[in-house]
């Protein structure tokens, strides 16, 4: 029995710019055109794109937040068990648990599980390591690290269709548009 060959599955299109403003002018009028699954790709943040491509908040400040919290909560309780129940020493009478004594290591422990919540949450939450993209099957695509402004849309994009966003990216006056296969 012999098989047809397939066609690669198409990831998406992709239009490339020649600047920043036009990168986030052509974001703004894709989603503004009702498209929702798109990513834009650029050597240097631009500002306003997180905007102009919808994209939702992010959870990571308040993953942040919450380690940093238990942190100082448990830097502090992990001094209080030491002190009062491990191995008490009373030392002229004062509290065992005495909280100002207790403020630095507390404050550092909350700096320090923060900070490691954040690392960890963005690698998480960003899919990373990400050795493989479709987007790098693009030959044009290397430029993004020097000069390069890309605005792809994704096939799993409600209102995609192959012809109809190639033509819809075509009229944002891009310097070319490729179509991305998986």
């Amino acid at each position: 029995m012999h098989n047809a060959p397939t066609e690669p599955a198409t990831y998406g299109v992709m239009a490339s710019f020649p600047n920043g403003d036009a990168l986030l002018a052509a974001a703004e009028k894709a989603r503004d055109a009702g498209y929702e699954k798109m990513e834009a790709y650029s050597p240097f943040p631009v500002e306003g794109m997180t905007e102009a491509l919808g994209a939702p908040h992010t959870k990571l400040s308040l993953l942040v937040l919450l380690g940093a919290m238990s942190g100082g909560i448990g830097g502090f309780l992990m001094q209080a068990w030491m002190e009062a129940i491990d191995y008490p020493k009373n030392v002229g009478g004062r509290p065992l648990i005495s909280w100002p004594a207790f403020i630095p290591a507390t404050f550092e422990m909350t700096i320090l599980i923060g900070a490691f919540t954040a690392v960890i949450g963005m690698i998480a939450l960003n899919g990373l390591p990400k050795p493989y993209h479709p987007v790098f099957n693009v030959t044009q695509f290397r430029t993004v690290s020097r000069d390069g402004f890309f605005l792809c849309i994704e096939s799993s994009d409600p209102k995609f269709d192959l012809e109809g966003t190639k033509g819809f990216l075509e009229t944002l006056n891009p310097i070319g548009v490729y179509e991305v296969e998986s």
